[in-house]
């Protein structure tokens, strides 16, 4: 199976425990809210930081999009967040739907079923 995404889905308070913090691409490590999910490319490299007290719980997920190609992906995000931050800011509704139809045009020649 190929794997696209990874996803971290956090199923302790980020005080539970000390340590633990998710790290992706040398960044700064975090530990999210219970019942939070971080999405990233499967690509990234990552880690999680030693526990060093208590119990750390935390599910991880591959996931692999319908989507194969890493830039056409990045491409429909970025279209998908222009789109997100337009429709609030008032743009007018002909173009946003011209815009979410092209998304959805991409999203079918790139998809594989």
């Amino acid at each position: 199976m190929r794997s696209d995404l990874s996803a971290t889905l956090f199923l302790a308070e980020p005080d539970s425990a000390e340590g633990g913090e998710l790290v992706i691409a040398d960044q700064r490590g975090v530990k999210l809210d219970a019942g939070d999910l971080l999405l990233y490319p499967a690509s990234t490299l990552h880690r999680v930081d030693p526990v060093r007290s208590e119990v750390h719980v935390a599910a991880f997920f591959s996931i692999e999009s319908k989507v194969r190609d890493e830039s056409d992906r990045a491409i429909l995000f970025e279209l998908d967040t222009a789109i997100q931050s337009l429709s609030g800011g008032g743009c007018e509704t002909d173009d946003l739907v011209r815009l979410t139809s092209v998304y959805h045009k991409l999203l079918r020649r790139w998809a594989e079923v």
